[in-house]
């Protein structure tokens, strides 16, 4: 399968098995895209002899040939069997989400957690269940060396001394074990003080605030619970947060929806505020005046267009800036297992309610067909991981057959749960918003790459 696509004056061809990414001239971008599952020559020149001149397409026939010689176009479909035996190669727990705390001091309009409590009420982690879910991680990480706890919420830091205890114990864990600990904690900004912006910049590894862009955007939609806006409490706290973090990572994370549908501006009033590590993504969700409807995509896949044509002029002028969508690495892709079933919720990565639950992901707390079992019992629902494990490009009908599978690994199970009530057919807006994201990633990695694969 070949995937040819053109973006801010660029032709490019995909190659989706081999990985082969191609710059293109305008004839032989015709010819794949006319042929994305099979090659004819003969086709071919029957087709464009008539729309260009007859040598300069029998030469293009010509390298089209030779490089699917190579197996690096039209190349073969990817053993299905050798995949699932490496997806079956399981090292164990890789991370767990602690939902430090059901509650939350905003009031968010789009909020996927029910304003923070996920429908089962305002509760916080005990210092109990929490060491237990640390204890858990660290007992069934099996051979990995390196493993992570997330700190969520509802906003964690109303549960703070819980957060600094539970860093605490896996330090001592990791003087018995050899295991390393890695943190990373989601929060909305707002309750950052000295003492807890020092420890975040001592402890975490990463650090997510919500700042949706322009002051009316965020206050639009992410206020106080007296309707009030966060935006001016977030920015100073994010910026004095960020100003200490030195070489570690941050994002700041926002929320487009049908409101902003101009989003590029919002990215653009983050990076103007002094923020190089932005991420703006679509609302999840339907049926509010705020969610995304297929009428919108037009818009917002021009609007990804725009954003990628400013962003590259951006960096180009000497500026830092990393839009979480457009870091695609094209030299150094991820493993094949990860281009099989991405985040490896269910079996990698569990999430952990106050109450000491197991969940496939941080988006499923609250749902109780999802419960896996406890931090004290262990899994006790063995089921729900092999249905998630199950559940990839290989097995999803819709994915087999998409040009991105191996660079979204099948997209988002809880936005495929929450949108078609299922986790094994994918939200199709999302797959269309994802599938224009890439092409933007490979076109901006190709223009700021010296090393372009021309194939005219």
């Amino acid at each position: 399968m070949v995937h040819a696509f053109q973006n801010n004056g660029f032709y490019v061809a995909v190659d989706v098995n081999s990985g082969s990414i191609f710059s293109v001239d305008e004839i032989t971008y015709e010819i794949l895209k006319a042929f994305p599952d099979n090659f004819s020559r003969r086709r071919a020149m029957e087709e464009f002899s008539d729309r260009f001149d007859a040598d300069i397409v029998s030469q293009a026939c010509d390298e089209i040939e030779n490089l699917k010689a190579q197996e690096v176009l039209y190349s073969p479909d990817l053993d299905d069997n050798i995949l699932i035996e490496q997806l079956n190669n399981n090292k164990g727990l890789k991370a767990l989400c602690l939902h430090i705390a059901h509650g939350c001091n905003l009031a968010c309009e789009y909020c996927f957690a029910s304003k923070g409590d996920y429908r089962t009420g305002n509760k916080l982690m005990t210092e109990e269940i929490a060491l237990r879910a640390v204890d858990f991680l660290a007992k069934h990480s099996g051979n990995r060396k390196n493993i992570e706890i997330d700190f969520f919420g509802g906003e964690p830091l109303i549960n703070f001394e819980v957060v600094k205890k539970s860093v605490a114990y896996a330090k001592e864990i990791e003087k018995r074990t050899g295991k390393l600990f890695h943190f990373t904690i989601t929060t909305n900004g707002t309750l950052l003080d000295k003492e807890k912006t020092d420890f975040i910049n001592e402890f975490m590894d990463n650090v997510v605030i919500s700042l949706d862009g322009r002051r009316h955007v965020h206050d639009m939609m992410r206020f106080y619970r007296d309707g009030s806006g966060s935006y001016n409490d977030i920015v100073a706290s994010a910026r004095e947060l960020v100003k200490g973090r030195q070489n570690k990572d941050y994002f700041i994370r926002g929320t487009f929806t049908s409101k902003n549908l101009d989003f590029s501006e919002d990215v653009f009033h983050i990076a103007g505020l002094g923020f190089d590590e932005v991420s703006v993504e679509p609302v999840v969700g339907s049926g509010e005046s705020y969610h995304i409807t297929r009428e919108h995509l037009p818009i917002i896949l021009d609007e990804y267009d725009r954003l990628a044509k400013r962003y590259l002029e951006y960096i180009r002028r000497g500026n830092r800036l990393r839009f979480y969508h457009f870091n695609l690495n094209l030299f150094k892709g991820p493993c094949i297992q990860r281009r099989i079933v991405a985040c490896g919720a269910g079996f990698e990565y569990l999430a952990v309610s106050p109450e000491g639950y197991l969940y496939p992901c941080h988006q499923f707390v609250g749902q109780k067909r999802f419960i896996m079992g406890d931090v004290f019992e262990g899994i006790s629902n063995t089921n729900i991981a092999e249905e998630f494990k199950e559940c990839n490009v290989i097995t999803k009908e819709e994915c087999r057959k998409c040009w991105a599978k191996y660079y979204c690994s099948g997209g988002c199970h809880a936005n495929a749960y929450f949108s078609n009530g299922s986790i094994s057919v994918p939200n199709e807006l999302a797959c269309i918003m994802q599938r224009k994201r890439i092409e933007c990633a490979i076109m901006i990695e190709m223009a700021g790459s010296d090393a372009k694969m021309d194939a005219s």
